[in-house]
């Protein structure tokens, strides 16, 4: 067991140059000045400091965030149902439908938005609209198969004993199946909300120009303008709001499970 326990050494090395160091860097630039030297470091908060007072940049912030919010909720809404469906048929058949949802991402997803945005133009529609069609269309099938693969491990001798002690199938579906299902719901908020809460490129080829998320603007500074600092600063910002939303659905997802 210890000659294995070295396959691990490469996996962490490359866990500390390629997540690690960066982040690292990140929280470097976004306490320190524009343009410093690295041997005459100036610390400061001004970066922060800017992005709260500005009354811009919170607006794009919380904008981010009601768009990831709407996403995730309308992902809840026609993914749930999906992968219900999905789960109620025949192990062949639904294997079949999970190869069809999970096909599309076989594709590049900067292409299917790409054809997304032919799509969107030829019907003239534009704006917030087509953003919206944008992320649910890329994040939805996650949502599926998380809820999928939590409605299909449930033993079914639970739904057959529900029945037996007199449930319907709208009381055995809220008290046994909705319960028992609620990990892959949060598991599939996880996977929708975060990345598009910090998506860059879907907005930018979707929205016309017209609506900047906070991915828009982190991509901005880094690229365009040049300013790592505040780039930084607005990466940190956004990694602990991930880092929030992580902590408040990992308990969401446990709390059930102390309950039982």
């Amino acid at each position: 067991m210890k000659n294995f326990s070295k396959l691990i050494y490469p996996y962490v090395l490359w866990m500390i140059i390629m997540i690690i160091v960066p982040m690292l860097m990140i929280v470097l630039y976004a306490f320190t000045v524009k343009g410093n030297d690295v041997l005459t470091l100036q610390f400061t908060l001004n970066n922060f400091l800017r992005f709260l007072s500005d009354d811009i940049f919170p607006g794009v912030l919380w904008r981010s965030l009601k768009m990831a919010f709407v996403t995730t909720v309308f992902c809840i809404a026609v993914g749930y149902p999906t992968a219900y469906f999905m789960a109620s048929q025949k192990p062949n058949s639904a294997a079949l439908m999970v190869l069809l949802m999970t096909l599309p991402t076989w594709i590049n997803m900067l292409v299917r938005t790409y054809a997304w945005k032919g799509i969107l133009t030829w019907l003239g529609t534009s704006g917030e609209f087509n953003v919206y069609v944008g992320m649910v269309y890329n994040f939805l099938p996650f949502m599926i198969l998380q809820i999928y693969t939590s409605l299909s491990k449930i033993d079914k001798n639970l739904l057959i004993a529900a029945n037996d002690l007199g449930a319907n199938d709208v009381q055995t579906f809220l008290k046994v199946t909705l319960p028992l299902s609620l990990s892959g719901v949060v598991s599939g908020i996880t996977l929708v909300f975060l990345p598009a809460v910090s998506s860059f490129f879907i907005p930018k080829l979707l929205g016309g120009g017209q609506y900047v998320l906070i991915g828009n603007l982190i991509e901005d500074y880094f690229v365009s303008t040049g300013d790592w600092n505040f780039g930084s600063a607005i990466s940190l910002i956004m990694a602990i709001i991930i880092l929030i939303s992580m902590y408040i659905t990992r308990k969401l997802d446990r709390e059930p499970k102390e309950a039982d």
